[in-house]
């Protein structure tokens, strides 16, 4: 048996563009992506803080150090550049894998800075 559980997360990242003629997914600083253990092409789930949307589509890395939080596609229907979000990351494991995972937790700043780990 396996359980579902969150692997890693970019915390209060803020919105840097919302492309709706784009293939859709949402492109991601790839040095945040790194820090919180989000693959290239790997299913995340969104939860926008603005307006209280949820949705999921895949992670596609965009440049290291930019800041880059660029949503893609048709979900710039419901996030908004400048919205604050979660983006969300989950894995599965066996029960003992379970019990000792540490989820990767970034908290981000200004200009989706790292602020901290938690």
């Amino acid at each position: 048996m396996f359980v579902k559980l969150l692997k890693g997360k970019l915390h209060q990242a803020t919105v840097t563009e919302a492309k709706l003629h784009y293939v859709g997914s949402i492109a991601l600083d790839s040095a945040l992506m790194e820090a919180a253990g989000i693959l290239p092409y790997e299913a995340v789930l969104i939860s926008d803080l603005t307006n209280g949307e949820r949705l999921e589509t895949y992670a596609v890395p965009a440049e290291a150090d930019s800041g880059r939080i660029a949503v893609l596609g048709a979900a710039a229907h419901l996030i908004k550049q400048n919205d604050r979000i979660i983006i969300l990351s989950f894995g599965y494991y066996t029960p003992e894998e379970a019990r000792k995972l540490k989820p990767k937790v970034v908290v981000l700043g200004a200009n989706n800075k790292i602020e901290r780990y938690e």
